[in-house]
């Protein structure tokens, strides 16, 4: 049968015309694909609809692992036209030439394949997401970056601010210093990484992207006058001294990619061999999309977790800390919880250093050190403001800390965090910056340290048995039987690597009587760990246990993140 006719022929024992002609009618009624509504009338999850599609249809479906196999051949579909009209022409890894589509029932697309693509090109089915990450990574990997890592010169003209990040406005751009950054930008914010690493070598510049907390190598500038005219270019962008490459620099700036406004955090840094720049993309989609509706379920955790942070927010006064290194999602926990709480009853004001994330009907004040406008100062300043709960973003000095349990000793909820490796910890932060120890217990409500653990991904995930060394080494070779292990075998929903996403664990330290006595008579860190186990406390270690016991991650992935 010519796969490209008009007129399909429905097999009976699949689909029936009668199924089809129903879902037509409903999907005109409610403004919707056809495919879509047919998809929810078969009760089938998106893989077993395509595999049904494809029987139906007597058409090859194709999986993610087939597509990370093939090469797309946009010679002779472009790819503007292929993104416009969701089609693929795809040479396989066996050398056949397909049209890979995911809306069978589109006879206008049939038709146009016919004419435009080669004769013995056959049709071929894919899951419509697959296709749109199919294209996504299309996109990433046609951008200028790629041929201009190779590059080891240019003219470095610099223009001061970027308006909008695109393919076509890159492209365009008559400057390789200029079309290098940019879509080393572009390549980022598409990848979903939170830091750009610009570190100088003997021999020109390494680029490597944080995603999901962890780093990777995504190129190189060789050459070190274009090594150097990168890092002018990023101070250019943040107004830094360009001229200055003896002392550190930090600055920002703000672009555009796709009409959403994305601001950078800047740092750069002397090194040997010239300046290292790392760049902390602020993408306030991330929280701002919707954040009247963000709540703590966002991120992962577990009900009793989120049960316990609730709790701590709604106290009428007293002191949340939350706790962890850079990058284990303190600032998502402590505006979640900002949200949940904030009927407009009470006046909340926060002061951050930057401030990340607007959250409508609170009051944000930006840290500027420059003008004297510390966290000390600025919290001072809030008390005057009549506030009922105030979110200091870190407590960094013995100033701070005094003053944010003052606060919470006079009747304000005062959330903050500070960086420690656990809940524990924070006991002897606050001990060494002087705060004293009756008034700190005093204010305190409950300490939550928390991480992010990269979770498998669901396309590719497989089950996988650690080996006896693994489990010895994580200290559950006894209890390996009540693990249910599973691993990501990579493919290109996540990028080669396995993981996608990831989820928030956390251990609580809620204090009661007993502990705060314990922590005012100086009693060792060992005995308020045995205290607060008997008040129910979960560990850090406990909590990631937990994920590989049920298949959403590694062992490998908690042992990076937690001490065995």
């Amino acid at each position: 049968m010519n796969q490209f006719t008009s007129h399909i022929m429905l097999a009976p024992a699949m689909l029936s015309p009668q199924s089809v002609h129903a879902a037509r009618e409903a999907a005109l009624a409610k403004g919707r694909p056809m495919l879509d509504v047919l998809e929810e009338q078969s009760g089938l999850a998106p893989r077993e609809f395509s595999a049904l599609l494809g029987a139906t249809f007597g058409l090859r479906c194709l999986s993610p692992q087939d597509l990370q196999q093939a090469s797309p051949d946009f010679e002779r579909l472009p790819f503007t036209e292929a993104s416009r009209r969701r089609c693929l022409c795809l040479r396989l890894h066996d050398g056949a030439l397909t049209a890979a589509i995911a809306d069978p029932f589109d006879r206008g697309l049939r038709e146009w394949a016919r004419f435009a693509l080669p004769a013995g090109t056959r049709l071929s089915l894919v899951q419509g997401g697959d296709l749109d990450a199919y294209l996504a990574r299309q996109e990433e990997a046609m951008s200028a970056m790629t041929g201009l890592l190779r590059q080891e010169s240019g003219d470095g003209e610099s223009v001061l601010g970027v308006e909008e990040l695109s393919l076509m406005a890159i492209s365009e751009d008559a400057s390789p210093v200029v079309r290098l950054v940019n879509s080393t930008l572009y390549d980022a914010f598409k990848s979903g990484a939170s830091d750009i690493h610009l570190e100088s070598e003997p021999a020109g510049l390494e680029i490597r992207y944080r995603i999901d907390g962890v780093l990777s190598s995504v190129g190189r500038v060789h050459g070190l006058a274009m090594a150097q005219e990168v890092i002018s270019r990023i101070k250019v962008m943040s107004e830094l001294d360009i001229s200055e490459t003896r002392i550190p620099q930090d600055g920002r700036f703000k672009v555009s990619v796709r009409n959403r406004p994305v601001d950078l955090r800047v740092s750069v840094m002397p090194s040997m061999y010239g300046e290292d720049a790392v760049l902390r993309i602020l993408d306030k989609r991330t929280l701002a999309e919707g954040a009247g509706e963000l709540r703590l379920e966002v991120l992962g955790l577990d009900p009793e977790s989120i049960r316990r942070i609730r709790k701590l927010s709604n106290e009428p006064y007293g002191m949340v800390l939350v706790t962890g290194p850079t990058g284990s999602g303190k600032t998502t926990t402590l505006y979640a919880a900002l949200t949940e709480i904030n009927l407009r009853k009470d006046k909340i004001v926060t002061i951050e250093d930057p401030v990340e994330y607007q959250l409508p009907g609170v009051l944000q004040i930006p840290v500027n050190e420059k003008k004297g406008l510390t966290f000390a100062r600025g919290l001072r300043s809030i008390l005057r403001h009549d506030p009922d709960k105030i979110l200091v973003g870190e407590i960094r000095d013995p100033e701070t800390a005094q003053i944010a349990v003052q606060s919470a000793l006079t009747g304000h909820l005062v959330f903050t965090s500070v960086h420690a490796n656990s809940a524990f910890d924070v006991i002897g932060r606050f001990k060494h910056m002087g705060v004293d120890p009756y008034s700190f217990v005093s204010a305190l409500n409950g300490i939550v340290a928390q991480r992010l653990v990269r979770i498998n991904c669901p396309d590719c995930r497989r089950p996988a048995q650690p080996d006896a060394q693994m489990l010895a080494e994580s200290g559950i070779e006894q209890d390996a039987a009540h693990y249910h292990f599973m691993a990501g075998q990579g493919c290109g929903t996540c990028r080669g690597t396995g993981f996608k996403g990831r989820k928030a664990i956390a251990e609580f330290l809620v204090l009661n009587d007993e502990l705060r006595e314990m922590i005012v008579a100086n009693a060792p860190i060992r005995q308020i760990k045995e205290a607060s186990r008997k008040g129910g406390t979960r560990f850090l270690r406990e909590a990631a246990l937990e994920l590989v016991r049920t298949g959403e991650t590694t062992l490998e992935e908690i042992n990076r993140v937690t001490f065995v």
